[in-house]
């Protein structure tokens, strides 16, 4: 029942875009699109650099022990790479973010749904490990296409998102991207579109991408709570220090 009523809270919009990203990862888009190979100009070197197993992933999740007032359950998720399809093609890493997912196929990914236990919304989670220029990758197309793209369509899904802005870098890992969006959605039953804002931060830390997603609701500002990122990566940082 307690789960119920959590899920209850999230907008249809919200669990329809998670739906659709999931099932849309498959294939090798690797090399699709790729950037200049900057990896030795990134820092990363020895433990943090290894690219995790799945069963390394699991153990560096975040579990309800770890945060203090949440709960905290798996979500589904597939190492494939996202095929979901934008207008204009180029805004497409954002869409793949807001699921978290890429345009690129991990090696292993996990995925949580973290609840506060009083009010608050729910923040999605994922961990995807990678070669750490694929890694690097996943940060620059995301970061050039958040700066490029105002607003797009997602085709797959009918949806529209618009006030694309990047925020400051909250300086997590060892390059972070913070940025803020609002997804329309219209059709039958809806006399106006409704407005469902989004906060999304993406986080590289070695070869391991961790992206973090919120909601909000109305004229609600949507926040990605710093307890659940810097937790997560704190525990990551000690999985990757103990390979």
């Amino acid at each position: 029942m307690a789960r119920a009523a959590r899920l209850g809270g999230i907008s249809i919009a919200m669990l329809m875009t998670f739906g659709l990203l999931a099932a849309c990862g498959s294939g090798d888009d690797s090399q699709k699109g790729a950037a200049p190979d900057r990896t030795a100009r990134t820092g990363t070197s020895g433990a943090q650099a290894r690219t995790l197993t799945a069963t390394a992933l699991e153990q560096a999740a975040v579990k309800g022990t770890d945060l203090d007032g949440y709960e905290v359950e798996r979500s589904f998720t597939s190492v494939g790479s996202s095929h979901k399809a934008t207008d204009p093609e180029e805004c497409a890493p954002v869409m793949h973010a807001v699921g978290g997912g890429s345009g690129f196929t991990a090696t292993a990914r996990v995925g949580r749904s973290v609840y506060p236990k009083k009010a608050g919304r729910p923040t999605r989670l994922t961990l995807s490990s990678h070669r750490v220029a694929d890694a690097v990758r996943v940060m620059d197309q995301l970061r050039t296409a958040a700066a490029k793209c105002g607003s797009f369509k997602d085709v797959t899904a009918d949806l529209a998102y618009e006030g694309v802005k990047v925020r400051p870098a909250p300086g997590y890992g060892d390059e972070s991207v913070s940025l803020r969006l609002t997804q329309l959605v219209t059709g039958d039953g809806y006399d106006d579109a409704v407005r469902v804002p989004y906060a999304v931060v993406a986080v590289r830390q070695g070869a391991t991408v961790a992206m973090f997603s919120v909601s909000g609701r109305g004229k609600e500002a949507a926040v990605v709570p710093d307890t659940v990122v810097s937790t997560q990566l704190k525990k990551l940082g000690a999985q990757l220090a103990s390979e």
